[in-house]
């Protein structure tokens, strides 16, 4: 076993110390670090992601898995920025205005981020314009909206209608989220895209961006 898959199935297991360890080991050794991240982390994140989808293993396996991932990120994320490696893509998420709710949302986002995507996570309670400044400041490729409630997910098209009025809607894609929320009601609002879970999320965002 090499130490990418090794570095994979600790990942897999939850084992942030051992992550860490053949991180760093795998640092002093010279290796590329984005070989590190796609031959390791994101590697192992997507095995993760496709038990997930299977029902072989549940919201606390992936939270584990997480967080051994967040641990050889860190070590490898200033060697990244040092070496301007990009990530594949920059996504803005949140849960819209008047929605506490978020644990769908730290869902995609950990898919997300385990697929290499570099997330900006806007928490809850998020406003339209909150959402669109974030978007143009960092140059986001993504907007991922999530809601919980009917209440709420009727913000989603306040958050479209912005985007669309200071002339983002061709360079900006905006995804939707949460459990009231429909393909229909997606393309209602002018979304680009409805995605049903973490999973799904990486999927469409990958679609979106032409990405294989």
């Amino acid at each position: 076993m090499n130490i990418y898959e090794e570095l994979a199935n600790n990942l897999q297991a939850g084992n942030t110390e051992a992550v860490a360890r053949l991180t760093q080991q795998a640092i002093d050794e010279k290796r590329e670090p984005k070989d590190i991240l796609d031959n390791g982390l994101i590697a192992g994140m997507a095995v993760v992601g496709e038990r997930f989808k299977l029902h072989k293993i549940f919201l606390p396996d992936v939270l584990l898995a997480a967080r051994a991932m967040y641990a050889g990120m860190d070590l490898l994320k200033p060697l990244m920025i040092r070496e301007g490696i990009p990530s594949i893509g920059k996504v803005v998420i949140g849960t819209v205005k008047g929605d506490l709710h978020d644990i769908g949302k730290n869902l995609a986002g950990i898919m997300l981020k385990g697929a290499g995507f570099d997330i900006i996570d806007l928490g809850k309670d998020v406003t339209p314009e909150k959402f669109i400044d974030t978007a143009e400041e960092e140059n986001a490729d993504i907007i991922g909206l999530s809601a919980l409630l009917t209440t709420t997910m009727i913000g989603m098209k306040d958050v479209v209608d912005l985007a669309k009025k200071r002339g983002l809607g061709d360079r900006i894609k905006i995804i939707v989220g949460g459990a009231p929320l429909s393909s229909e009601y997606a393309r209602e609002i002018g979304a680009d895209a409805y995605c049903f879970d973490g999973i799904s999320a990486v999927e469409t965002v990958k679609r979106l961006l032409g990405i294989s």
